[in-house]
């Protein structure tokens, strides 16, 4: 049995993580540190939680936890491991975006790996410090990383993507208040996202040649959670032909599955899966990818990250059905 700290324990992914892991076999949580909340029950933030655990947060720190989740908000991360010594032993999956971008890796005597396992998971399976990656982008690589695998992205790429108000966290802003989102929809932040960084080098890892453009325009939907993405782009192979692509390229994934038929975002919800869907138009490919944004976006990848650190099954403490009805 690991033990596991937590860094950051108030806000959406946090939650999701606590939830996870204590339903997980293999993982004892230790301490969820949390400078706002230390005292409290964690089921008074979490209240999902009630009857669930006794856990308190806490305004102390094990050092020498097996495996530590830093839950912090972007640009944190790295403030506090300046600050804080852990053991040698020490495993960490950070869930910001700190240390994803190769220039950014390493961080005193640590190297960060990116944690997409469809992209590296043998390279996940030898690390000691994981960046997991961030939801949108989470989404977008898994619809074109088996084009970029074959050297097929040949023109440029452009990418819809509507997500759940949870994605922008639990503080409040003009764009998250219920009143403002409910019945509502707009884009935010077009052709400059920040996961635009991680998208561009992992497709150019796969596909050494690729200098086209990712035009991103990323929405807020008017539901909680979810992520549904839209891709087209130039292909001259037949339907039968990208299928087969992509079909090979996700045989031993365990959580990411191409489907014959048209998929919405209730198949995914509550679970770690990213599911695709296919559509050939004359000389236009369209992939549409879906994923739930806290956790094959968030903590359920984070979960599996570190499954495969410590040589667990893939898919433990990740079994979990959608939230279909």
């Amino acid at each position: 049995m690991i033990q596991v700290g937590i860094i950051g324990g108030a806000g959406y992914t946090a939650g999701e993580l606590i939830r996870l892991l204590l339903n997980h076999s293999e993982a004892e949580i230790n301490f969820v540190f949390s400078t706002s909340n230390a005292g409290n029950k964690v089921s008074k933030v979490h209240q999902d939680l009630i009857g669930s655990t006794n856990l308190v947060f806490s305004s102390e720190i094990n050092p020498n936890v097996d495996v530590l989740f830093l839950c912090l908000g972007h640009g944190n991360s790295k403030a506090f491991l300046e600050k804080h010594q852990f053991s040698n032993r020490t495993r960490i999956i950070d869930l910001s975006n700190d240390f994803r971008l190769e220039a950014d890796k390493t961080i005193q005597n640590k190297t960060f790996v990116y944690g997409l396992p469809e992209l590296q998971k043998e390279a996940i399976v030898n690390a000691n410090y994981v960046a997991n990656p961030g939801c949108f982008a989470t989404a977008i690589q898994l619809a074109l990383l088996p084009l970029a695998k074959a050297n097929l992205i040949k023109e440029d790429l452009h990418v819809n993507a509507v997500t759940g108000s949870t994605g922008a966290g639990t503080s409040l802003s003009e764009t998250t208040h219920f009143t403002w989102r409910d019945n509502n929809f707009s884009y935010y932040k077009p052709f400059t996202h920040q996961h635009l960084g991680e998208i561009n080098q992992s497709i150019k890892q796969l596909q050494n040649s690729f200098e086209s453009e990712i035009n991103f325009m990323p929405n807020r939907g008017n539901f909680s959670r979810g992520i549904f993405v839209t891709a087209y782009t130039k292909f001259e192979g037949s339907q039968d032909d990208v299928k087969s692509l992509y079909q090979s390229y996700y045989k031993d994934a365990e959580f990411t599955f191409v489907s014959d038929e048209q998929i919405h975002l209730k198949q995914v919800v509550n679970t770690n899966k990213c599911l695709i869907h296919l559509h050939k138009h004359n000389n236009k490919l369209l992939i549409t990818s879906i994923i739930d944004n806290l956790l094959k976006g968030a903590s359920g990848q984070a979960i599996q990250n570190m499954n495969l650190m410590f040589g667990f099954p893939e898919t433990e403490g990740l079994q979990l059905k959608a939230n279909f009805f």
